[in-house]
């Protein structure tokens, strides 16, 4: 079961897909938002390719747990989403991802690799493996606590 992953941003959307076997996701090209209007054909291609379970979308907040500005267009790209293809919807808290993935990318090959759509797919891929992994955890404290 592929499971799709999105960092939503208002000029680019980092993309990642993954599966639950290995708890693994690996970062897809980053698509681009014009005019804050995302790239529908793109996204279309996508889930017509993987053929996705599930979707995850990193959730913004702030370290304090309060949203941010930018939460609300998350919220409203994620019911067009729903609309559009009907599959299944979570959020996950994504702070912190875009720092782990700079610092990542920067130790891979310094500041010549901190490109804007690699940050972003790749904070997707952290997104989607954090929550991966968060579903397996509760599965094994509820396996434990049986």
């Amino acid at each position: 079961m592929f499971i799709l992953s999105f960092d939503f941003g208002t000029k680019n959307i980092g993309v990642a897909i993954g599966q639950k076997i290995t708890l693994t996701a690996t970062s897809l090209d980053a698509i681009k938002v014009k005019n804050g209007k995302p790239n529908w054909n793109q996204i279309s291609a996508l889930i017509l390719y993987w053929k996705p379970k599930l979707i995850i979308i990193g959730y913004p907040l702030n370290m304090d747990g309060t949203k941010q500005k930018i939460t609300r267009k998350v919220k409203k790209f994620s019911q067009s989403l729903y609309k559009r293809f009907a599959i299944q919807i979570y959020f996950h808290d994504e702070r912190l991802t875009t720092k782990e993935a700079k610092s990542y990318l920067f130790a891979q090959g310094g500041y010549k690799n901190l490109k804007k759509d690699k940050i972003d797919s790749l904070s997707a891929v952290l997104i989607l493996e954090s929550w991966l992994k968060r579903k397996i955890d509760h599965k094994m404290i509820n396996f434990i606590l049986k």
